[in-house]
């Protein structure tokens, strides 16, 4: 198992290598997209330390954990399209590292019929952000093409 850390950096990453994003508001969202939904901080937190526009494209990233998980894939596929256009970049590098991250290192208990069905997702909220960056849409197309 790779330390958390790693999974926003490679984001980040993803977003300045392969989507030529430079944006340091984007970049900044990528690094913290993950902290509400799966650490203490809160979005008042967020706020204070890096300001409303990165809190808010945090915030359009994330899981409401209330929700079941059914529920909550469901909604990002429905959200993913009217999404802003910093939050599209963030997500898109997000499927990206985690469709590659799956194919690395799979969990031991994922069946290969999971792992199809996460793709299909991951490609079902992407089909809903097309047009956002080109150069991110074909590295998700080339990680889908390895499905298991």
């Amino acid at each position: 198992r790779l330390p958390y850390i790693n999974h926003p950096l490679d984001l980040a990453h993803v977003l300045w290598f392969e989507g030529q994003v430079t944006d340091p508001i984007v970049l900044a969202a990528a690094l913290l997209h993950d902290t509400v939904e799966d650490t203490q901080t809160t979005v008042q937190e967020l706020q204070g330390e890096f300001g409303e526009q990165i809190a808010g494209i945090v915030m359009e990233t994330t899981d409401e954990k209330s929700l079941d998980w059914r529920v909550r894939k469901k909604l990002q596929i429905t959200r993913a399209r009217g999404a802003s256009i910093e939050a599209r970049l963030v997500k898109l590098a997000d499927k990206i590292c985690n469709l590659r991250s799956l194919i690395a290192n799979p969990p031991q208990n994922w069946t290969v019929e999971r792992q199809r069905h996460y793709f299909d997702w991951a490609k079902e909220v992407v089909d809903q952000m097309r047009g956002t960056n080109p150069d991110l849409e074909l590295r998700f197309d080339q990680v889908y093409r390895k499905r298991p």
